[in-house]
């Protein structure tokens, strides 16, 4: 009709190509912008299903404890539920009972632990699904430059040589912690326990991230109404631990839960530089066991807390304190259990390779949540550069341990300079941007 002006479409096609020219008119700054983690991200993980094959295929397995994982889960399966008895070729069982359940299915489904090429694709889908929940966590925080992800994942030998070539127990306990934090995220605090519960099952490890927890259900439920949820934390590992607990409840507890087992000095990637007497020196346990303490009280005192309020204040019932909190976010969830971990790995008495898995995924998002301004991108990547240096000397060397030593120390110092985490306000800002 005449005088009738044409009606423009906006569509979804219309939609996705103006996307598409933005990418396009921004592409020189896709790997700078944070809001473009899940665009670099989704590449990336492409990218990884073809290296970790290529790596299947091209890189020998070397045996370590695969075959001992499961001497000890046949052990079980012949009927031994006795922990004192359970061993393997590396020792006795040192790991709570999920271990047993988990590795039991990856027994039946590698032919007794026979057909190792199944067990590495196992694993390789153990890290992919692994480096979904990690990416996932990074879009949520948006702290992160996108370029740093080749760095998480492409370019680090060690993390694929634990999750593909070495077959170890800590790629799963960590898989599945990863799962809780999504879970803790989304709002799902009981469910999330549950699973970081399971994963504290697999290697005790897992409660290095126990304070930083521990803090934010405080936080967000007071005292009462945490406690329900540390109940179903412990019934779990009870429930799980049953069979051994009926057999042997001391040989359990003693071996899966053993605080002061002796490490060897031979396989420590953290303390090279101290003489042998000294690392063995329970003096020096007790000395990095306070130090661990005092920086974690330091560090929910004056960097967990921003509120300005008494510790105290949180265990009191959400509606009954004077004044409410502001709600978590996504960011100070995130940045308390990091850290809580960060700092229990930094006082490790000893860290062996596959130890590695433990924060390595967790080191770009610290070292961006540092608070330095001198901490320029090249010098943060320098030093994720050093972290993986050290990790990759074999054996460990005076130089690869302190300086392992001397990145974690400026890491810290940097968290403890750390800004706020982004206001409620802000972080709503922001999704609403993103949808």
């Amino acid at each position: 009709m005449a005088g009738v002006g044409r009606k423009k479409c906006g569509g979804p096609p219309y939609r996705i190509w103006g996307t598409l020219r933005a990418l396009w008119q921004e592409k020189h700054l896709i790997l700078f912008k944070a809001e473009y983690t899940f665009l670099v991200a989704a590449v990336l993980w492409i990218a990884e299903i073809w290296i970790n094959i290529w790596v299947i295929n091209r890189v020998a397995y070397t045996e370590i404890d695969w075959k001992a994982y499961m001497d000890e889960v046949e052990g079980v399966i012949n009927g031994t539920y006795d922990y004192a008895q359970l061993k393997g070729d590396t020792g006795p069982l040192v790991y709570p009972a999920g271990f047993v359940y988990i590795f039991t299915v990856l027994y039946y489904l590698t032919d007794h632990g026979v057909n190792i090429r199944l067990g590495q694709y196992l694993f390789a889908a153990f890290y992919l699904i692994m480096l979904l929940l990690v990416f996932r966590i990074y879009h949520r925080t948006q702290k992160v430059p996108p370029y740093v992800f080749f760095f998480v994942c492409c370019a680090s030998y060690r993390i694929h040589s634990i999750f593909v070539l070495r077959l170890f127990n800590d790629p799963v306990a960590m898989l599945l912690f990863f799962g809780a934090l999504n879970l803790f995220l989304d709002g799902h605090w009981t469910m999330g326990c549950g699973l970081y519960s399971l994963a504290v099952s697999v290697k005790m490890n897992v409660l290095l991230f126990a304070p930083g927890l521990l803090f934010l259900l405080l936080w967000e439920f007071g005292l009462v109404k945490t406690l329900p949820r540390l109940a179903l934390c412990a019934a779990i590992q009870v429930l799980l631990g049953f069979p051994f607990l009926l057999e042997n409840p001391l040989g359990y507890l003693s071996r899966s839960f053993d605080l002061g087992r002796q490490f060897l000095f031979k396989w420590t990637v953290n303390w090279r530089f101290l003489p042998e007497e000294v690392f063995l020196s329970r003096y020096f346990h007790l000395a990095l066991l306070g130090a661990h303490l005092l920086t974690l009280l330091l560090f929910a005192m004056r960097r967990w807390n921003r509120s300005g309020k008494s510790l105290t204040t949180l265990l009191k019932d959400p509606g009954q304190r004077p004044q409410p909190l502001q709600k978590l976010t996504a960011d100070q969830i995130v940045f308390t259990l990091f850290t809580s971990n960060f700092i229990g790995v930094c006082f490790s008495r000893s860290l062996h390779y596959q130890f590695y898995v433990w924060y390595f995924h967790t080191l770009p998002y610290l070292l961006w949540s540092g608070g330095v301004k001198k901490l320029a991108h090249l010098l943060r990547v320098l030093i994720l550069g050093l972290i993986e240096l050290s990790w990759n000397t074999y054996p460990s060397t005076v130089y690869s341990s302190a300086a392992l030593h001397v990145c974690h120390l400026i890491i810290l110092l940097s968290l403890w300079h750390a800004p706020p985490p982004a206001p409620v306000a802000a972080e709503s800002a922001r999704q609403r941007k993103q949808q």
